[in-house]
């Protein structure tokens, strides 16, 4: 009886230790870089500056020509001008393709 009682108890504990073991992993791999690249992006975005070269996360290549808190004017091809969030430029730049061509 005392035999079944602590083997269940192990078994028990070790599927507890498991979901740590799991939850770590998890952390460690997935969520933990997450964070890295979003305050990577947002380092990014907040260090934007006129004359910049962007790219948007829709595709559209641009010349920052004025900034806000929450939004920047840019200037696409043919001189026309768009107003996208901040939160809406990819932290690809897209200089080197404009120069190349």
């Amino acid at each position: 009886m005392i035999l079944l009682q602590a083997s269940a108890m192990g078994d028990g504990t070790q599927s507890l230790i498991m979901f740590g073991l799991i939850f770590a992993v998890m952390y460690f791999f997935m969520i933990r870089p997450q964070i890295k690249k979003q305050k990577k992006e947002n380092q990014f975005r907040t260090e934007l500056k006129k004359n910049d070269k962007i790219v948007t996360i829709g595709g559209i290549n641009g010349k920052i020509i004025e900034l806000s808190a929450t939004s920047v004017v840019i200037e696409v091809h043919g001189g026309s001008k768009l107003k996208v969030q901040r939160t809406a430029i990819s932290m690809n730049s897209g200089g080197e393709l404009a120069d190349k061509k």
